[in-house]
This record gives C-alpha cells, structure tokens and sequence, in this order.
C-alpha cells in the first residue's frame, strides 16, 4: 500500500528532528540511589554518541547546602576520594560510603563533533544512616495544673528519626483524641506536651527515636515527679512574712521616736554641753 508523499516526508521530518535531538544520550540504571553508611554503590553513567569521537566526560556533586565540587576532572578524581572511589567506564565506585557522600551527582559529557554535543544527567544519592542515641529534656517536677513539655531530638540519622514516647515502659499514644488525655505526642518534633499536667502523670519517661535503619535508640529514662499545689503552705508563708513586716514597721518606728536615727545629739548631751561652756566663761572672767 501507499503513503500519500506528505505523509512520507512528515515521517522523515520527524525522523531527522528525533536524530538531532537524540545526536548524544546520556543516562543511567538507577537515578536515586539509597545505600548503608560503609556499604558500597555505584553511580551509572552511559552515553551514545553520533558518532565515534573522543569526548570529555565529568562528574560534579552538588551537597546537601548547594555547593558545586568535582568529583572526576580532566580524567581524575578528586584527591579526598581517590583511596576509597574508582573510575568503572563512565561510572563511579563507591567502596567505602560515607554520611557525607550524599547529595546530588552530575555525569556531564560534551561531544563535540555531534550537532548536540553536551548533555548531563542527574543521580541522587542518600547515604543511609542509623539514628543515634536521641537527647532527652525531662522535667525532674512539676506542678500540677501547669503546662510541661518533654523534648527529645537526634541529629544523625538519615533519613529523619520519628519519636515515640514511654511511660513506666508503655507508649504514649500520639493523639488527645485517642485516649481522651491531658498531653499529645508530635512523633515528627519529639515533643511530649502536657496541656495541664496532673498527679497521674507522674512516673518514668524515656524518648525511642527510629528511622528504620539499625536499631532504634533511646535516651536514659528519668522520673517526673508532679505535685499539687499547697494552699496552706503558701497561706502559711504569707502570713509569716506579712507578721515580719509587722514587727520591722514597729521596730523602726520605736527607734525612731528614740532618736536613734537622728543625726544630731540628745537633749540630755546638748544641756550638758551649754552648762560647760558656761562654766568656763564664768571662770575666764573672775580671773581677769
């Protein structure tokens, strides 16, 4: 059967489009890669060319805080990963991976005899780390009725720990709703949140962080004690201070009207000082 001419030529048009787009593929077998602190991995990185030509191949990451380093440049790796990475064609050999290693990977390759002669892909890697043991902030007392918040944080697991906590060895529920009580778990944060603590909740407490990579780990537990408040203690102690108050306001006003806070001399002393002093002239004179 025959095509009609426009059809033929369309199809040769594409043909020719799909040509000089595809002149130089770059891609790999797996484009987000996930492997265990100290396993080993490899980045793939093929290419087809045009046609055969000798082309500059290079390998760029970009960490976790956007900056750009080489990894494979002018046909070598970098110094800090020659004892522990090689070269395997086009592909990278991680054979001592490491919590830094993660971020993003380029394989860049330019050909320039091709009418498209750069093109580059991009691998994710997530080097995956346990969780360490998380560091817990428990309250060692509380008073009933007030607001208290538990916290519970680890920095070093990949991908981000969940939290759970335990009373007397049992877990918290995450939700208020769940069991109609006072407090509520964020298993995203590690907080433990008391809206109005009370008496039952007092008991031992420990925080499990867990990403699923290892064993979860948790902190040393430690005993919260709540208490109600003491009315009559605090009744107690305000009148005892109010008494003290009392009693100083009295004494001061006592030592006051005994002038022994005036700056001047009794009158007692005053008498006694005029006396002398006539005295003294009375004798001048008699023996002039």
């Amino acid at each position: 059967m025959w095509l009609p001419a426009w059809l033929f030529f369309l199809g040769h048009f594409v043909a020719l489009c799909f040509l000089d787009v595809s002149a130089v593929i770059v891609e790999s077998e797996n484009y987000d890669v996930k492997e265990l602190e100290f396993g080993e991995t490899i980045l793939t990185c093929k290419y087809r060319l045009e046609r055969e030509q000798v082309v500059r191949l290079e390998w760029k990451k970009v960490d976790l805080n956007g900056d750009v380093s080489f990894v494979f440049y002018n046909n070598s790796l970098a110094a800090y990963l020659q004892k522990r990475v090689e070269m395997m064609g086009p592909s990278i050999r991680f054979k001592n991976l490491s919590r830094g290693d993660s971020g993003q990977y380029r394989c860049e390759v330019s050909a320039p005899l091709d009418r498209k002669n750069f093109q580059e892909i991009i691998i994710n890697l997530a080097v995956l780390v346990a969780p360490s043991v998380p560091m817990c902030d428990i309250p060692s007392t509380a008073m009933s009725g007030s607001v208290v918040e538990l916290t519970c944080r680890e920095k070093e697991g990949n991908p981000a720990s969940e939290y759970k906590w335990f009373k007397n060895g049992l877990a918290l529920e995450l939700s208020v709703k769940a069991t109609n009580a006072t407090y509520k778990v964020d298993k995203a944060t590690g907080t433990l949140h008391f809206n109005t603590v009370t008496k039952e909740d007092t008991g031992e407490y420990y925080c499990e962080a867990n990403n699923r990579i290892g064993k979860p780990q948790r902190c040393p537990a430690k005993r919260m004690q709540v208490d109600d408040l003491n009315l009559a203690g605090i009744i107690s102690a305000v009148v005892i201070i109010s008494l003290l108050l009392i009693l100083c306001g009295c004494g001061v006003c006592y030592a006051q009207r005994r002038g022994y806070f005036s700056g001047g001399k009794s009158k007692k002393e005053h008498n006694s000082t005029s006396l002398a002093e006539s005295d003294f002239k009375h004798t001048k004179s008699f023996v002039i």
